[in-house]
Parts: structure tokens; C-alpha cells; sequence
């Protein structure tokens, strides 16, 4: 369990900086992404599917936003 909050920890900073060169809708996209994974983790009790699931609505909706 320590080692795969470590994990997530550094792929996190990894991530994030590779966010400097990226568009606004790229952005969109990843951070619809994110948060659409973690609310259908939370939704679907932490199931495989509807972690996907979540993250690819999330995904769609984040890259239709316009800023």
C-alpha cells in the first residue's frame, strides 16, 4: 500500500510537468480525464470498468470545453 502511494506520488509530478508545452484543451482534456476516473472509482466502489469508464466521459467532456 506504501509503495503504491509512492508510485502515484511521483507519476503525479511526472505528469504534471509534462503539462507546461500543452493547449488549453489538452489540458481540458486531462484534467476531465482525472476527475472522471476518480468519481467513477467512487461511484462503482473502485471497480476496473468504471474507473475507464469515468476517465474516458471525463476525457470527452474535458476536450469539448472551450476557454
Amino acid at each position: 500500500n506504501q509503495t503504491r502511494k509512492i508510485l502515484l506520488a511521483a507519476l503525479s509530478v511526472v505528469a504534471l510537468s509534462a503539462c507546461s508545452n500543452m493547449s488549453a484543451q489538452q489540458k481540458n482534456m486531462s484534467i476531465g480525464a482525472a476527475v472522471g476516473g476518480v468519481a467513477g472509482a467512487v461511484l462503482t466502489g473502485g471497480s476496473s470498468i468504471g474507473t475507464v469508464g469515468g476517465a474516458v466521459v471525463g476525457g470527452v467532456i474535458g476536450n469539448q470545453v472551450k476557454r
